[in-house]
């Protein structure tokens, strides 16, 4: 009993000390160096212009008019949630269903034909597969540079551009190969959808 007083002080004591270090100051410090270092990316990586935020550039937004990007299929959800007003929530999480299972097939058809629609300049050219299926997230905001050039006459078409307008923007919204080794290229669709309507997001 007599050693049980003595540690509980003790392990209080160290409790204490181990969350005001761990769990105050170092998430103090670490953010106090976010802010200072990348305040942009700390906050979300916000798209704002001129005081008007427009959304983040690392989440994808939904575009279907032909004047604008497509971005990749996004998997939203707008009847499970809502908040504790009544008002609904929208989510996106990634699809479980199977690339073998015949739902699966249905749906990547329905997506192709969407995309023909859209699209009936390209004929019966192969769509970049990005175009019909989704991210892991649901929410990726990027597109390859095939899927990008895919949709230009129809953007051009639609908002009166020239199709060399269209590209020199996607240009400016391309991002290279980090390092120039890792990954893939890949266009911001909001970047461009903005840059589209004039608003400069760069």
């Amino acid at each position: 009993m007599k050693e049980m007083k003595n540690v509980l002080p003790r392990a209080a004591t160290m409790f204490v000390i181990f969350t005001l270090l761990c769990g105050v100051a170092y998430t103090a410090i670490v953010t106090g160096i976010a802010q200072l270092i990348f305040p942009k990316q700390a906050n979300g990586s916000i798209i704002e212009v001129d005081g008007v935020k427009y959304g983040s550039e690392l989440l994808g937004q939904y575009y279907t008019d032909d004047a604008h990007m497509m971005g990749r299929v996004m998997n939203l959800d707008v009847s499970t949630y809502q908040d504790a007003e009544g008002n609904t929530l929208m989510y996106s999480a990634p699809s479980n269903l199977s690339p073998a299972s015949e739902e699966y097939e249905a749906l990547i058809a329905q997506r192709i034909e969407k995309i023909r629609t859209s699209n009936p300049e390209r004929g019966d050219e192969p769509i970049p597969v990005d175009l019909v299926t989704a991210s892991g997230s649901g929410l990726d905001p990027a597109i390859s540079p095939a899927a990008a050039e895919y949709q230009v006459p129809r953007i051009a078409a639609a908002s009166g551009r020239t199709e060399e307008d269209v590209r020199n923007v996607i240009a400016q919204c391309t991002t290279g190969r980090f390092l120039g080794i890792f990954g893939e290229e890949t266009v911001n669709v909001l970047k461009v959808n903005l840059m589209l309507d004039g608003i400069p997001s760069k």
